[in-house]
């Protein structure tokens, strides 16, 4: 390889039947809408600069925890279902998909003629085994919560039959986690330090911290997809580096924009910044088993301590509003738009701090730029009004390489950030239920556990949406995290890049999915 220049309004009905009657729904919104570009032409390759990475990084898809490891997925791999760029659910390796009347009994018709690198035909025994993988007492997957639900997989022909343990409406979005890659199987396993997909691209070499090159796969089944010859995708999670090799034209695109010197990038020639809203999401998180987070009203006063408003003035430049210290975004259809917005009060978490017996707290907040861009400024932040609460907090600025590692989840409260996900059950399922791996401030609630299951079962959605507003005031008012900010994503390209008219919004990179829908101009 040549290298150039080293939803709303959603029915239940319409997901229970599939993908055909969910065209014109959303379940995230907005995405970015950008004026229409020229049609899609083959060529070049498209070198990326994406502000994560690191040398821990592996091939294994129940581990893939940062954008850079989601978007070589993507680049590579397939799932049952996709994340259109509006936010409605499309058919993927699934062609379709049919429901029972209680939702607990999910039928996946297999698309046929779907190859892997290798050459190998994708079959429903390749569906099963990639699934499997992330279930069983054994598995490791951060996938795991989210299938555990699962209680038996089947073959009938074409088809994959999934039971459930409980009804889940939104079952068919889960199929489109990126930790789900369908992989081929040999003796009903698959092998996950395999490179081998049936995506966009072919994997030529992969460097952990360092590089990944892919060329396009010429029998994709996409035919108006994977545009570019082939990939550079690279690792450089150093903001200002990022920044400079845009400009000085060593790369095409980067994700991680600075946002406080996004205004060089707006009067560089060539250069075009691309933002769109969704549910990502800046967390500070507070380990609940570690004292003082034991006590919740030591995380209120935390809570309380946070100047949001200043954070999303001053870290994001104003791309983000405020959050609630719950992770369910103003685009997700049970967003709780009633519950009182937190605000910053000394006076109260001063009182919240004398509810836990004390007059002053002293505390260490771990950040990298790793974490998100401005980590490290936030904690400052956060520092300086914290002060005036009685909250001393001491900032350690952590090294980006081996953060997620060495810092996230070791330490006891430490920046953190998620891009959301499409449905509350999937976010809440992931980073809040008991248990799950990335419950990154190890909180366990029992009435919110209860509630969890429950509403995934509920198929009366006005019920649905009760429950999910009082999950999310639970995690609000006696959860672990503070989440202050809800951040656009803030991307930029040369002008040789061309981009769809709509950019998907429920995670960077179009949804981790520019290397197959954009192409150069």
């Amino acid at each position: 390889m040549t290298i150039r220049n080293l939803p709303n309004g959603i029915s239940r009905r319409g997901v229970l039947k599939g993908a055909s009657a969910l065209g014109a729904a959303s379940l995230i919104l907005p995405a970015g809408v950008r004026p229409a570009s020229a049609e899609p032409k083959k060529g070049g390759i498209l070198r990326v600069g994406m502000g994560h990475g690191s040398t821990s990084d592996s091939l294994d898809p129940g581990s893939w925890d940062n954008a850079y490891s989601q978007v070589f997925a993507t680049a590579r791999h397939n799932n049952l279902t996709e994340i259109a760029a509006d936010g409605s659910l499309a058919p993927e390796i699934a062609e379709s998909w049919e429901a029972s009347a209680d939702a607990m009994t999910w039928t996946f018709t297999i698309r046929q003629g779907v190859t892997f690198h290798s050459g190998k035909d994708l079959t429903p025994e390749d569906v099963v085994a990639s699934i499997n993988y992330h279930r069983g007492e054994e598995s490791t997957s951060a996938a795991k919560p989210i299938v555990e639900n699962i209680t038996d997989i089947k073959i009938d022909g074409q088809n994959v039959v999934i039971s459930l343990n409980g009804g889940n409406a939104d079952f068919p979005f889960i199929m489109s986690d990126y930790h789900i890659p369908i992989m081929p199987a040999v003796d009903g396993k698959i092998d996950p330090t395999s490179t081998d997909g049936c995506g966009p691209y072919v994997v030529d070499k992969f460097d952990p911290g360092v590089e990944a090159l892919l060329t396009r796969n010429p029998n994709y089944w996409k035919s108006d997809r994977a545009h570019f010859d082939g990939i550079v995708l690279l690792p450089i999670v150093d903001a200002a580096a990022r920044q400079n090799a845009l400009m000085s034209g060593e790369v095409d695109v980067i994700d991680r924009v600075d946002l406080n010197t996004v205004h060089l990038l707006q009067r560089a020639p060539n250069i075009k910044i691309l933002s769109v809203s969704g549910t990502q999401h800046y967390t500070f998180i507070m380990d609940s088993r570690a004292d003082p987070f034991t006590d919740n009203n030591v995380r209120m006063a935390v809570k309380h301590a946070v100047n949001r408003e200043e954070l999303v003035e001053k870290i994001l430049n104003g791309y983000g509003v405020v959050g609630n210290d719950h992770p369910i975004g103003r685009s997700n259809r049970f967003h709780a738009d009633d519950l009182e917005q937190r605000t910053y009060d000394p006076d109260k978490a001063k009182f919240y701090l004398r509810e836990a017996g004390m007059d002053s707290l002293s505390l260490t907040l771990s950040a990298s730029e790793a974490a998100f861009g401005g980590a490290v400024d936030a904690a400052v932040l956060i520092s300086e009004s914290a002060a005036a609460a009685g909250i001393t907090v001491e900032v350690s600025r952590e090294p980006a390489d081996g953060y997620w590692s060495n810092v996230w989840m070791q330490k006891p409260f430490v920046a953190s950030y998620w891009g959301g996900r499409p449905t509350e059950d999937w976010m809440f399922s992931t980073a809040y239920a008991s248990g799950a791996p990335w419950n990154e401030s190890y909180w366990e609630h029992e009435g919110f556990n209860k509630l969890l299951v429950e509403a995934r079962s509920e198929l009366d959605e006005a019920k649905r949406r009760e429950m999910y507003v009082e999950m999310q005031r639970l995690v609000r008012d006696e959860g672990s995290t503070v989440i202050p900010m809800f951040a656009n994503y803030v991307m930029a390209h040369t002008d040789a890049v061309a981009t769809p008219e709509q950019i998907g919004a429920n995670w960077t990179m179009d949804g981790f999915r520019a290397i197959e829908r954009w192409w150069f101009a």
